[in-house]
């Protein structure tokens, strides 16, 4: 068995553990020796990261051909419209590259917890927020997608990776679990909302925060 650690990174801490001459790193949040991310998150993205100190299970969880859906709550500036729902659905030509077609819906406002620095709004320009799983994790390729579909992209969560959810995580806190490397190919497929079996609108984590 290897051992994960699910951490719910806060906005700004920078994903490495050396020392950063503007940024908190990872060292803030996670007190153990011999762990390291298995993928990224944007310094300015929160949300679900996983670390090991397994190299297999490392590379496993982070190596795109085995495409892990990432599943992330999108707070857009705009309300979004069909057609451009429907633009990232079908994949965005990002010039570099074309993203694999997302799953993408509408949700309700998430209670989320109060973010620091508090998002920016514009008082004249309402805002939204969208569901996205993607199964790619190019460089800051969902704020990308959704500025292309002209929807800039004001606050950017990680909900969920693979089977790997944040559930209640608060900003900073981590959980550790026990896991089989050879269970991992035969994990049940992941529905629209990130967790194995749940269908494009089956339950998803609730944090009973007011949005900020």
């Amino acid at each position: 068995m290897s051992q994960l650690i699910l951490l719910n990174k806060p906005y700004g801490v920078i994903c490495q553990f050396s020392d950063h001459p503007t940024h908190p790193t990872l060292k803030s949040c996670v007190p153990l020796p011999g762990v390291y991310p298995a993928g990224r998150l944007d310094t300015d993205s929160e949300g679900l990261l996983l670390l090991t100190g397994d190299g297999a299970l490392q590379h496993r969880i982070a190596d795109p051909r085995w495409k892990l859906p990432k599943t992330y709550w999108v707070q857009v500036e705009g309300q979004p419209r069909d057609e451009q729902l429907e633009m990232l659905r079908r994949g965005v030509d990002l010039g570099d590259f074309i993203t694999r077609p997302a799953q993408v819906r509408r949700i309700e406002n998430p209670e989320l917890w109060p973010r620091h620095p508090p998002v920016r709004f514009r008082k004249t320009v309402p805002d939204g927020w969208l569901e996205i799983i993607i199964s790619e994790g190019k460089n800051r390729q969902v704020r990308r997608m959704t500025a292309k579909a002209g929807l800039p992209t004001l606050r950017l969560v990680r909900v969920a990776i693979g089977p790997w959810r944040l559930d209640g995580l608060q900003p900073g806190e981590m959980r550790q679990l026990e896991v089989d490397l050879a269970d991992l190919p035969r994990l049940p497929a992941i529905g629209a909302a990130g967790r194995p079996g749940a269908g494009p609108r089956g339950p998803a984590p609730t944090f009973r925060r007011k949005r900020q």
